[in-house]
């Protein structure tokens, strides 16, 4: 099914609900942002096996994203590694949303469901994963460097409502 039939059967499933007039107006995802925080980790070994991990879990090489000041608490200077993001689009949005609901969150520990609080104004929602070996490319014998990631789903839709809408029905699990 291509993209066309995919916007024209969602705009058929919410017209009644949001009462849409126009097949332009039914949100879609627009990307998907993963990004991991490593704070002051300086050991190259384990930000290597973090760009490692992500890299399989995506498809998609990871981007530095460096500190924008330097704090001297945290000893971090401007430019040091503070994390790592990745936005994925097309092809590459679509397979990693299918995974993500129909593998990751039923291998989430304790999975009650999503929030509806996690939906922004702006009609995105995001999701943190506090291990990130719920996502199945990673081995499961390596449990000693378990990290944390953020996955950001940004959508068109106008509103809070429209989002939450439009997130129930391609799938994402709501808290009921």
């Amino acid at each position: 099914m291509n993209a066309t039939q995919t916007h024209n059967k969602t705009f058929e499933a919410l017209k009644g609900e949001l009462g849409y007039t126009n097949v332009m107006q039914t949100p879609k995802v627009s990307k998907i942002v993963v990004s991991t925080g490593v704070g002051s980790l300086k050991d190259k070994k384990k930000l290597e096996l973090i760009i490692e991990r992500l890299t399989r879990i995506t498809g998609q090489a990871p981007a530095v994203r460096g500190a924008k000041k330097s704090i001297a608490n945290f000893k971090s200077r401007v430019g040091d590694v503070a994390g790592y993001q990745i936005t994925l689009r097309g092809s590459r949005m679509q397979s990693f949303l299918d995974k993500l609901i129909h593998i990751v969150f039923p291998r989430v520990k304790d999975f009650r469901g999503i929030n509806l609080t996690a939906v922004d104004e702006m009609g995105n929602i995001s999701i943190g994963f506090k291990e990130h070996i719920v996502f199945p490319e990673t081995s499961d014998e390596d449990t000693k460097d378990i990290f944390g990631l953020a996955v950001t789903i940004v959508t068109t839709a106008k509103s809070k409502k429209d989002a939450q809408a439009y997130l129930r029905y391609i799938g994402i699990p709501f808290k009921s």
